[in-house]
Formats: structure tokens, C-alpha cells, sequence
């Protein structure tokens, strides 16, 4: 087998990159080791910015988002018993849409099954190879046979826990990450949401988020530990807990049948270059952030967005320009989101070891961000997303 770019994983950024190298006449295909069904309805993130929304729809693949998508302009901040609305819309010009990852990738698995490009589900055992050369191939299984793909240039797109990057020789990456003390215990309920943008909440028991999937369904998130045995969590004690969290006076949640339920560690996570020879690292594969800046999935489509102009722009006039700028251009984004998903993090979670004083310069920075045109904007700013 042959082709102009090889790409392992069929998540966003991977499908994402493929549509885009398509519509440019580049040839590729993809590899992912899950089955269509698990990544068509594996629960990720759910907000998407302007700019992301934007890239969808120029490439053709923004129908279903148009129509089922909620746009929110602003969000709410929740502390010392009030909410507080930062107003995007009217801070920045800009809005942000609730469309769940799933729904995103359904959209590209089906724009590339209409392109008849290979998309291989359930493939196992892919290595890497020879990617420091001008001919590096990738090595795999799929349906009871031994393959070899012959590439150009490889895309690892096969998140953190992928093959890509642990295939880079050692001592060439360099890593900086941080485990938080926390994780979020998160539900999908089907009622309707109680509220009709996000609310961040900060208590005294713990952060808590309103979100939301569709005007039928509800996800919510609470500050739990990382290792926290959801056995230990009945639908009767998370919704007592969210009450408590999430409670205002003449307001309420709406209860409802708890659909899923599960915990997520919280860890921020970077390596840089994020290329090595011809194999170039984009979303999960480079970086992690905390979920509490909503920038993960944005992130991976910013990534490919970058990694698609420097793949055609190779291919139409052989210039490496775009090729040998990847890290530099994507990681001045990576870290200003990093930084945005660090801040929002502590400035609304409860630590283990808190003390009354950190309790006060939390509250001290919601006031001001919420008090202050220029603190909100800011924030504003960030979460709609930033120009590469």
C-alpha cells in the first residue's frame, strides 16, 4: 500500500486533518484501532469556538452543526452565592457553539466515507518506521492480515496514550506536564438543562459545572478525587452533591434519569517539537489540558489546521517552510491555552490542602474578573479562542 500522508487515529483531529489534505487533492488514509461504534459515541468535550466552527464549516462539513448546534454567548461564573454572566458576544463579537465531539465526529466519518479514501477501523499492532527518512512506512494488522503503508509523511493523531510519540527516539521530545489533586465526576442525565449557558461554579465543597449536549440532554460535572471509585457515587448522592454545589435561591436544577456516569483525571501535559523527521504530533499526541478551559478538542482542529497548509503547501511548490515551522506555530497556541486551562482550574477547584488564605485569593479573582471590563474580556478573549 501508498499513499501521500498516513494518519493513525480517527478522532477529530485525525478525520479533520484527512477532509482537509482531500479537498486539496492530497491522498491519504487513516488508521484507528477502535471500532466505528466506540468512537462514534465515546463522550468527549462539547464546546466548540468561533474559529473551530468556522474551519468545519468551510470545509463543508458544518450542516448538521448549523442546525442541531446551541450557540451561547457568554458563560456564568457562580461564587459567594451569585452567578455572574461574561457576555462574549458583547466583549468580544464572537460566541462559542455546544456540539458534542461525537456529533463532530460523526459529521467527518461520514464526509470521508463519501470521498471513498481508506478509513480503517479495528486495526492492531501499528508500528512506525524509518521516519527519519524520505520514505517512512507504517506496519499493521487489519482483518486477520499483515499490512505495510508506504507515506510521505505521517500524522500521529492517536492521542496521549497512542504509538506515535513513544516512536520518537529518546532524548529528542522534551515533556513538561502536572497532575492535579482532583478529577471531575461527570453525568450525562436526560432532562432538559436548567440553565441555557454553562455555569462554572465555585463552593466551598468543591468545583461544579452546568453544561449541556442538546435541549434534551444535561452534563454536569463535579470536583471529585482522581481516584474516586464511582461505585461509591449512587445517582441519588451526585444529584444531592450538585444541589449543594450548584444551588442558588429562586432558582433550580432540574433532576433526571442518569445516563452515564464516570471520573476523569485532570493532568496538563505538553512535549516539544511536536515533530520529529517526517512524523508530525497534533492534539492529544502533543498536549493535554484540563478540561476547565474547554480548549482540548479546539486545540487537536487548530493543530491540523496548521498541519494541512504545511502538507499542501510541501506537496504544490516543495518548499519546507510550513513543515519546519509546525512546532513553533502550533506551540505559541498550545501554551497561551495552557495557560488559560491552568488559570481557570485553580481559580475555581478546591485543593485537597486549601487553606482559608488560597479560599480568598480565589474569591478575590472571580470578583475581578467579574467586577472588571478588561478582566472579563480577557477571559472572554481566551475562551472563544485566539487567532493562531
Amino acid at each position: 500500500m501508498r499513499t501521500q500522508v498516513g494518519i493513525v487515529g480517527a478522532g477529530p483531529a485525525g478525520l479533520t486533518l484527512a477532509h482537509l489534505l482531500h479537498l486539496e487533492g492530497v491522498d491519504s488514509v487513516v488508521l484507528e484501532g477502535r471500532s466505528r461504534e466506540y468512537v462514534e459515541h465515546r463522550i468527549r468535550a462539547g464546546v466548540l469556538e468561533q474559529r473551530t466552527v468556522d474551519l468545519l464549516r468551510r470545509a463543508g462539513v458544518g450542516e448538521r452543526l448549523d442546525r442541531e448546534g446551541i450557540v451561547h454567548g457568554g458563560v456564568s461564573l457562580q461564587f459567594d452565592g451569585e452567578r455572574h454572566r461574561i457576555a462574549f458576544d458583547e466583549l468580544t463579537g464572537e460566541s462559542i457553539v455546544i456540539y458534542g465531539q461525537t456529533e463532530v465526529v460523526k459529521d467527518l466519518i461520514e464526509a470521508r466515507l463519501e470521498t471513498g479514501r481508506p478509513l480503517l477501523f479495528e486495526v492492531e499492532g501499528v508500528t512506525l518506521h524509518d521516519v527519519d527518512s524520505g520514505q517512512p512506512r507504517l506496519r499493521f494488522r487489519h482483518d486477520g492480515a499483515e499490512h505495510e503503508l508506504a507515506c510521505d509523511l505521517i500524522a500521529g493523531c492517536d492521542g496521549f496514550h497512542g504509538v506515535c510519540r513513544p516512536s520518537i527516539p529518546a532524548g529528542v521530545l522534551r515533556e513538561f506536564s502536572r497532575e492535579y489533586p482532583y478529577g471531575w465526576l461527570g453525568i450525562l442525565a436526560a432532562v432538559a438543562p436548567s440553565s441555557e449557558e454553562l455555569v462554572y461554579a465555585h463552593n466551598e465543597r468543591g468545583f461544579a459545572l452546568l453544561s449541556l449536549r442538546s435541549p434534551e440532554l444535561s452534563r454536569l460535572y463535579i470536583q471529585c478525587r482522581p481516584d474516586e471509585d464511582i461505585a461509591e457515587w449512587p445517582d441519588d448522592r451526585i444529584w444531592a452533591e450538585l444541589q449543594a454545589r450548584l444551588g442558588l435561591d429562586a432558582w433550580a436544577l432540574e433532576e433526571g434519569p442518569v445516563l452515564e456516569k464516570g471520573v476523569t483525571g485532570m493532568r496538563s501535559f505538553v512535549v516539544e517539537p511536536m515533530q520529529h523527521g517526517r512524523l508530525f504530533l497534533a492534539g492529544d499526541a502533543a498536549h493535554i489540558v484540563p478540561p476547565t478551559g474547554a480548549k482540548g478538542l479546539n486545540l487537536a482542529i487548530a493543530d491540523v489546521r496548521v498541519l494541512a497548509e504545511a502538507f499542501v503547501g510541501w506537496y504544490r511548490t516543495g518548499d519546507r517552510g510550513g513543515l519546519d515551522r509546525y512546532s513553533e506555530t502550533c506551540l505559541r497556541r498550545v501554551w497561551r491555552c495552557e495557560h488559560f486551562s491552568w488559570w481557570m482550574t485553580s481559580m475555581l477547584h478546591r485543593s485537597p490542602d486549601a487553606d482559608p488564605f488560597e479560599l480568598q485569593l480565589q474569591l478575590s479573582q472571580l470578583r475581578y474578573v467579574t467586577s472588571s471590563e478588561a478582566a472579563a474580556r480577557s477571559l472572554a478573549e481566551n475562551y472563544v479562542g485566539l487567532e493562531l
